[in-house]
Order: C-alpha cells, then structure tokens, then sequence
C-alpha cells in the first residue's frame, strides 16, 4: 500500500487539476453559449444558399463554366475546420478521420487548414498542406470566409485542383455534434425522379445580362457562405465538445478523489493501530 504522504500528495494533485476543469468547463459553456446562438441564427442563411444554388442550377441546361464542370485536376482541395487547442474529446481527431479514413489518396489531396490540430496531424501523416488560416478559427469573420474562397477558387481556376470540400463539424445541438464532409465545387446538382418535378426542372434559368457574369458572382458567394457557415457551426462544436470533456474529467477527478480519500483513512487507520500496538507491546515487556 502506498505511504500516507503519496496518497496525500496524489489526491492535492488531482484536486489541482480538478479545479482547472472546472473552470474550463465554465469558460466553454459561457462560449458556447454564444456561438451556439451565432450558429443558430447562421444556419437558415447556410441551408438556404446551398439549396438556392443547387436548385438554380439544376436549370441552368449546358452552360459551360468553370466552377460547373471539371478541369482535369486530380488533385482535390479539403477545407478542413478544427480548433488551434486540444482538451475537446474527439472533436479534431473525427474530423481528420473524414479525410485519413475517407475515399481520399494522400497524393491527390491538398488541405487548405484552418485550425492548428487538423493542420499538425495532417501534415505528420504526410498530406500536403497548401495553406493555413488557423487564426481566423477564434473568432470566423465573413471577410475571413471570402480571403479563403477566393485564394480556393483561384488555384481551381488554374487548374491546380479539380474538387473543393468542406470537412467541418456541424452543430446540431449542445450534446451532438456531426462530422461532416461536403463537396463544395463542382456543384453536384441530383437528379430528380419524380415527373413533377422534372416538367418543373424543364423552364431553364434566364440569365441577365450573361451567365457566366451572374455565375461568377454566385458562385463565389456560395462558396464563401458554406465556408463561414462551416466556421461558425465548428466554433460552437468546439466548445460543446470541450465542455463535455471537462465536464466528464471533473467528474472522474471527484471518483479518483473518493478513492484515494477512502485509502488515506485506511493507511492512517492502519498506521494508528500498528503505534497502539506497537505502546502496548513495550508496556507489556517493561512490566
């Protein structure tokens, strides 16, 4: 068994820690609170575009556009969203899992980072990684959004990739939080099944003045729109996810705290009496 000092340094030490994840736990669920309304409030916007935008051009008929069709490149570009610090549970690790334990061929990928553990665990794993907006995570911006697809859809319109994702996590609620990927470009338009849908389908899109004009404008905005929506929706996770965490340590940290309080009473019960003993046997041995 281990001496009465061990213990009791031990249990100092736990209870150090304990109160560090408790104030943690706090700070996340004052964050989160906030950006799960930011989340909330972004969400109609983010659902809404990328419907808009699909369902714009499931009637544009064969317009050729760069952003609508693939140039060539094998290469494919993954946004991916994590946090620049840890104690999250796994809320990095599943959205690297997306990419690592994916359809992806490490060759073929390049990863536009943002957030430092997504962009560390990547690049230890030997993907390329063609640019880092980890600062922008603390606190995503929509003019953020925008640097960010422009710069993307620069390199797509140079043909040095040939797909764009988002893998991010979305907020569902305080307690679920989804690792999602999503194929941003090119725009992947279903096909529908349904008749009435189809005669609906039939009216093509009128353009004015030109098209590729008005495609050059919606496009980029939908693209920045699922990059900020992404941000936002991670911002939210991060927290939620880390808040659970500490909240699952604290709680571990009162059970190993219990148990070595139950121990200490148990080395001093034991050393008390080995003392008594110890008095009674020389008391016996005098007389």
């Amino acid at each position: 068994m281990a001496s009465m000092r061990n213990i009791k340094r031990r249990k100092e030490s736990i209870q150090s820690t304990q109160q560090i994840t408790k104030a943690m736990k706090l700070v996340s669920t004052v964050k989160l609170q906030r950006a799960k309304t930011r989340a909330e409030r972004s969400k109609a916007y983010f659902n809404c575009m990328y419907e808009t935008v699909t369902s714009l051009l499931a009637k544009t008929g064969n317009i050729k556009h760069p952003y609508l069709t693939r140039n060539g490149s094998e290469k494919k570009a993954v946004i991916i969203i994590t946090s620049n610090r840890g104690l999250a549970g796994g809320y990095n690790s599943n959205v690297v899992k997306l990419i690592t334990k994916g359809d992806f061929n490490k060759e073929d990928v390049k990863v536009y980072a943002i957030g430092k553990k997504g962009r560390d665990t990547l690049a230890k794993s030997g993907y390329e990684i063609a640019a880092d907006y980890s600062e922008v995570v603390e606190e995503p911006a929509y003019v953020d959004a925008m640097a960010i697809c422009k710069e993307v859809l620069e390199d797509y319109a140079k043909g040095e990739i040939g797909e764009i994702y988002l893998a991010y996590t979305a907020f569902k609620n305080t307690v679920s939080h989804i690792p999602t990927l999503m194929k941003v470009l090119p725009v992947e338009v279903e096909e529908k099944e349904d008749n009435q849908k189809e005669k609906k389908a039939e009216a093509l899109m009128n353009f004015e003045t030109d098209e590729e004009e008005a495609l050059n404008m919606i496009i980029p905005k939908y693209v920045t729109s699922l990059i900020y929506g992404g941000m936002v929706e991670a911002v939210a996770s991060e927290n939620g996810a880390r808040m659970q965490a500490m909240d699952s340590a604290t709680s571990n940290a009162e059970d190993i705290i219990s148990t070595l309080s139950l121990q200490y009473n148990r080395a001093r019960q034991g050393s008390i009496t080995q003392e008594l003993t110890e008095i009674i046997a020389g008391a016996e041995a005098i007389s």
